[in-house]
C-alpha cells in the first residue's frame, strides 16, 4: 500500500484518497493522529489531537530495537533485530487500534533504505501487525524532522543549521526564515549515525585514536557542503542559530542538567553552550563502558552508542562554530503529525 497508509481499521473510519481517516466523535469534535518512525536504532509512535498550541499527546510509545544492528557489516538486517522490531510494533499496532485514528503514517528511514531485505521485512511487518510503512528519502526525512523541530527556532537569527543524528544516518539542514517561514535551502544526509559509526569504529571500547576518526569521517562529509552554502560567513556576522534533535543532544542535555532520570519537560529547547557540550563529552570520554551505563540518562542499552554520537556532534561544532546549541526533543513524529492535521480540512486552524 503506497503512502504508508495503515491497513489496520477500527472504529467508524472511512477511506479518503487512500489515506485512512475516523469520522469526528461526538464531543469537543477533535480527531485523533498517530505517526510512526521505524529508524535505525528506535522505533517510536506518538499519537495526539490538535489544540491551540499545535497538538496534545494522548499516546507515545518508544523503544531501543537496533534494527540495524550488523548492517554495516552484512548488508541486511539480522532475524534477531527483526523480531525484536516486530515485537515493538505489535505494541504500536496495538496502541493505534484503541483510537479513532483520523490520519495515520508510518515511515521508515536508513536501515530499510541500505538493507537488501528491507522491503521483504516491511512485507512481513504487515502481514504480522498490519502496519504498513514508506520508506523515505533522505530528502524528506529532513524535512520531516524540520518541520518537527522549526517551533524551536528564535526569531532573531534570519539563518538556521539543524541536524539530526539518527542511528544509521546523520541530516543536516541549511534553513532560512522570514515572513514566509521556515524555508529549507540545501540539506545532506550523511549515511552514519551511531549505530553505524559504532560498529564501524568501535563503541564499547573508545580510545582517544577512534573518537578522533570518527570525528574525521563526519568532517570530511560536511566539507561540500560548507563550501556550496558558506555557512562560515554568515556565522561570523552573527546571523546563524543552531538546533539539534536526537538521542546524542538530548543525552548531553540531560547530563549537563545533572538529571537524576530523563525528563523531556526540561530538555526539550534548553540551550546548550558550546563548551558545555565539550566538557559532557570529555566527561563520557572518561569513562568505561560501565560507567556509561550507570548514567541515567543513557543507561545499558546505549552506552555503547552516545560516544559516537558526540562524534558526529563534535564534528558539526568545529565545523560550524556558532557557539551555542538548542536541544529538541521532538523530529520526525511531530513533523509528521503537523502534515497531517494541516492536510485535514477540519483542524488547520488549529495548527
Amino acid at each position: 500500500m503506497k503512502n504508508g497508509k495503515a491497513k489496520l481499521r477500527r472504529g467508524p473510519g472511512v477511506r479518503i484518497g487512500g489515506q485512512m481517516r475516523a469520522r469526528r466523535e461526538r464531543g469537543d469534535g477533535r480527531a485523533v493522529y498517530a505517526a510512526l518512525d521505524l529508524g535505525t536504532n528506535n522505533c517510536r509512535l506518538l499519537v495526539a489531537m490538535p489544540d491551540n498550541q499545535g497538538f496534545r499527546v494522548v499516546d507515545a510509545f518508544s523503544r531501543i530495537v537496533r534494527l540495524g544492528e550488523g548492517l554495516e557489516r552484512d548488508g541486511c538486517l539480522a532475524e534477531a533485530a527483526i523480531e525484536r522490531t516486530i515485537g515493538a510494533l505489535r505494541i504500536c499496532a496495538a496502541k493505534i487500534a484503541k483510537k479513532p485514528i483520523a490520519g495515520l503514517r508510518n515511515v521508515a528511514t536508513e536501515a530499510c533504505r541500505r538493507a537488501a531485505n528491507g522491503n521483504d521485512f516491511l512485507a512481513r511487518v504487515r502481514a504480522e501487525t498490519g502496519l504498513a510503512f514508506d520508506i523515505i528519502s533522505p530528502r524528506e526525512e529532513a524535512q520531516l524532522a524540520l518541520t518537527g523541530c522549526a517551533p524551536l527556532l528564535v526569531a532573531d537569527r534570519p539563518f538556521g543549521l539543524v541536524f539530526d543524528i539518527g542511528g544509521g544516518s546523520t541530516e543536516i539542514m541549511w534553513v532560512a526564515q522570514g515572513d514566509g517561514g521556515v524555508q529549507l535551502i540545501d540539506s545532506l544526509s550523511i549515511p552514519l549515525g551511531v549505530v553505524s559509526l559504532a560498529e564501524r569504529h568501535g563503541g564499547d571500547r573508545v580510545s582517544a585514536e577512534a573518537y578522533g576518526v570518527m570525528i574525521d569521517c563526519i568532517t570530511a562529509e560536511i566539507a561540500d557542503f560548507e563550501t556550496r552554502n558558506r555557512i562560515n560567513e554568515r556565522i561570523g556576522r552573527g546571523e546563524v542559530q543552531m538546533l539539534g534533535t536526537s538521542g546524542t543532544v538530548t543525552t548531553l542535555a540531560g547530563i549537563h542538567l545533572k538529571l537524576p532520570s530523563y525528563d523531556r519537560n526540561s530538555v526539550d529547547g534548553c540551550f546548550l553552550e558550546f563548551d558545555q557540550i565539550n566538557a559532557v563529552t570529555r566527561y563520557l570520554l572518561s569513562l568505561d563502558y560501565a560507567g556509561r551505563a550507570t548514567e541515567p540518562c543513557i543507561g545499558h542499552a546505549r552506552a555503547d552508542l552516545v560516544l559516537a554520537g558526540c562524534a558526529i556532534l563534535d564534528a558539526i561544532c568545529k565545523v560550524w562554530p556558532v557557539g551555542r546549541l538548542r536541544v529538541a526533543d521532538r523530529g520526525v513524529r511531530e513533523g509528521i503529525l503537523f502534515n497531517l492535521m494541516r492536510q485535514d480540512d477540519g483542524v488547520m486552524g488549529a495548527v
